[in-house]
């Protein structure tokens, strides 16, 4: 029974980023979530220099308030004549938020256990209260993007048509990003920076080899991820092993599993190439939809 809180955290976690995982491996931005979820961090760990709780409400706020100055900056920086690429920007913000936060560590030695535990999260010891507060946030950020997933889709895929449209991008950039740092902030907390990753990433990935159209990828990338989490809650637990750990690994081996049998099948039919290059398919989709 104890592990009913953690099948259903993990649950919630697929849904949401299968989700966002798409837009991101559309935008090209793969590694957002880790430099958010380090702004994150460093938020939190300012926090802990000021005396707040780490698991607070005033902890959580600040570190919220570091994230959406994150996703205010990712939304600016995008260069129109795309000479700089945006992941750029993003893999700095990661690195200068890291040395930023080793620095305040060095302020608050006491208190850097923690971080780690944020940081490292676990899945284990979730709560019923916090799964209910998650599902309830992630629901009202699903609804948001439900409504709107016209515009985040066709921006995601064919940014130039949205302006050609009057749509404008860095504002609904913002919203994205600002949506994400919701997401990143209560994630990180529970699960850790490494199986966030891998339910933003991989999901996504694993359904791209086998089809281009949203909702497909979208039905794949859960059904995976809900699988993945329920197969490396249990492993964890048969071989008493970190759980965080244990559901990255899963992830890896599965997308390892789905990769063969792509090739298996789609090297025979010799289609791979039009199965992984279908970006035109997708912004017509995004752009009717």
């Amino acid at each position: 029974m104890f592990l009913l809180a953690p099948l259903a955290a993990s649950l919630i976690l697929t849904g949401i980023h299968a989700y966002l995982g798409v837009h991101v491996v559309e935008r090209g931005v793969i590694f957002v979530d880790l430099a958010l979820a380090q702004i994150a961090a460093l938020g939190a760990i300012v926090a802990l220099i000021i005396g707040l709780d780490p698991h607070g409400a005033g902890a959580y706020w600040i570190s919220l308030g570091f994230t959406f100055f994150g996703a205010f900056i990712f939304s600016m920086v995008k260069s129109k004549r795309g000479h700089i690429p945006q992941e750029a920007f993003i893999g700095i913000a990661y690195a200068v938020a890291s040395a930023a936060a080793i620095l305040a560590m060095s302020k608050a030695t006491g208190e850097t256990e923690h971080l780690k535990d944020m940081l490292v999260g676990n899945i284990l010891a979730v709560s019923w209260k916090e799964v209910g507060k998650t599902a309830g946030l992630y629901g009202v950020i699903g609804i948001f993007h439900y409504v709107f997933r016209r515009r985040f889709l066709l921006i995601s895929m064919n940014p130039k048509k949205a302006e050609a449209e009057g749509i404008s991008v860095r504002l609904w950039d913002f919203l994205f990003y600002a949506s994400f740092g919701f997401v990143v902030t209560s994630s990180v907390a529970i699960a850790g920076v490494l199986l966030v990753f891998c339910y933003l990433i991989v999901p996504s990935v694993g359904a791209m080899l086998f089809t281009d159209r949203i909702g497909p990828r979208l039905a794949i990338g859960w059904t995976m991820g809900t699988l993945v989490s329920a197969l490396g809650v249990v492993l964890s637990v048969k071989m008493d092993t970190p759980t965080g750990a244990t559901i990255v690994c899963t992830f890896g081996g599965v997308l390892v599993l789905m990769f063969l049998i792509h090739l298996l099948i789609y090297h025979k039919r010799g289609g791979s190439s039009q199965t992984l290059h279908g970006a035109g398919d997708r912004a017509y989709e995004a752009e009717n939809r």
